[in-house]
């Protein structure tokens, strides 16, 4: 197995690290290998991109960054495996190459992430550059693979010595999550792949840390608590597994995320700043260049959520109509949620996104005609982890610490009161103008019947006299 160039016994040291104190986890210690990538311009940008985009306009409180998220996956990455060292180290041939390397994984998982949470990647590059882009992984990027390819331009740009072996196995747990990542069958600790991005069944500490960190700067109660799965988890058959009284910890884990979901992340106020945030960066992409910035990492740190206010303060005409956007977006003055419809269960397995121009044909005739430019459709998908399927179904548990076989467990032996569907998926329209909120949810309705059968009746109105946080 390779090793790190500078690795000493004094990186188990805490004389010899750095620690800085973290709301969430207390203190953090930073080994001097860590904090080497951490002291770059590349990682410092993480403190400009907030870990939720523009949740904080909803949610004043949501406006921590990915650095100290990055911060907090460290620590528990950490964590977890001198938990699995101590408890299993030797069965399990977990030496330092193994802790570092988790670590780093745990820090740079996100070094890669772009501006506006996951707008960016998701929404602006594929509308920029094509729906194809997805096919394509010259012009789409996922912020995993952004990440891996930052991870070698700062070990580069900044001469950091490091095992090019070790290199390697800390981009391969950074994809371990990705559908981009190459297979992880027959790798050698497969274990130790599941503990930053759990490609297995999902449960992994960068969850665990922005569970916990978002529900905090929202305001929100939380009742997962994740110190309970690393005090009790155990490695068999190469993989970790948790004691079989933990299900219901697991399933909060899961339910936590998909109400962070509902009322945070796809809100529909947030939603609808998003939306105007992404039409100003596509007007601005032709003059400004944006989408380029992702084919060179030299150049993609630059990128950060300050891209909002380039455009804000930037004179001349070619920006005017991303200027008046975000003036908009300043002023209260946003795209107006008109209605919402969700998917019938049945409808969802054959289900293609709704567009504004579906929604703007299905208007009756006679009063204000719409066009598409004036109403815009979101498709929002809310599962708890794994789709329409049990996320409990890929996770094994055990019995007590001297039974050695592992075991799934049926949804129907958990309790009856959990959900016989684990996807929900939302489609919200919206009015660009208010005064077309009646006219865009009426369409809106009629799409309903033509499609479905059926339609909703919660509906929105514009309120200029309501203050509209």
């Amino acid at each position: 197995m390779g090793g790190f160039s500078d690795v000493s016994s004094n990186y188990q040291d805490p004389r010899f690290s750095k620690h800085v104190y973290d709301n969430v986890h207390g203190n953090i210690f930073l080994d001097p290998l860590s904090l080497k990538f951490i002291d770059t311009e590349q990682f410092q940008r993480l403190r400009d991109l907030k870990q939720l985009g523009m949740a904080h306009m909803v949610y004043p409180g949501a406006v921590h960054s990915r650095f100290e998220h990055s911060l907090g996956v460290y620590s528990l990455a950490g964590e977890a495996i001198h938990k699995l060292k101590n408890q299993q180290g030797l069965e399990l041939g977990i030496d330092h190459f193994d802790v570092q390397t988790v670590k780093l994984a745990g820090l740079l998982h996100d070094l890669g992430h772009g501006p506006l949470s996951h707008l960016f990647e998701r929404e602006f590059l594929p509308m920029v550059n094509g729906s194809e882009c997805f096919m394509n992984s010259f012009c789409y990027r996922s912020h995993e693979q952004m990440s891996v390819d930052m991870i070698d331009h700062i070990v580069d740009e900044h001469h950091i010595e490091i095992d090019a072996e070790a290199t390697k196995k800390v981009k391969e747990m950074i994809l371990a999550s990705s559908k981009y990542s190459i297979a992880t069958s027959g790798r050698e600790k497969h274990f130790l792949y599941d503990i930053v991005a759990n490609g297995r069944n999902g449960v992994d500490v960068d969850k665990f840390d922005y569970i916990i960190r978002d529900c905090r700067a929202c305001g929100l109660g939380c009742s997962f608590h994740f110190q309970r799965l690393l005090e009790t988890m155990r490695v068999m058959g190469d993989e970790i597994c948790y004691r079989d009284k933990d299900y219901l910890t697991i399933y909060k884990l899961f339910s936590t995320r998909a109400d962070l979901h509902r009322t945070v992340y796809t809100h529909a106020k947030v939603k609808a700043i998003e939306l105007m945030i992404l039409d100003a960066l596509v007007r601005a992409n032709d003059y400004l260049q944006i989408a380029s910035y992702i084919q060179d990492p030299s150049q993609y740190w630059k990128l950060d959520d300050t891209i909002i206010k380039t455009i804000e303060t930037a004179p001349g005409q070619q920006l005017k109509e991303s200027r008046d956007l975000i003036l908009r977006i300043r002023r209260r003055d946003l795209y107006q949620f008109c209605n919402e419809y969700v998917v019938p269960k049945d409808k969802l397995e054959n289900f293609k996104n709704v567009t504004a121009q579906e929604v703007v044909c299905s208007q009756k005739n006679g009063g204000v005609m719409l066009r598409e430019e004036d109403v815009v459709v979101s498709n929002v998908r809310i599962d708890l982890t794994r789709g329409r399927c049990d996320p409990l179904e890929r996770i094994k548990f055990f019995k007590d610490y001297d039974c050695e076989e592992k075991f799934s467990i049926a949804n129907d032996r958990v309790s009856h009161l959990l959900p016989t569907s684990y996807q929900d998926m939302i489609v919200r329209v919206y009015s660009k103008k208010p005064e077309l909120v009646g006219v865009v949810s009426e369409a809106f309705e009629n799409f309903q019947l033509l499609t479905y059968g059926i339609k909703t009746q919660v509906h929105s109105t514009p309120d200029k006299k309501k203050r509209r946080i």
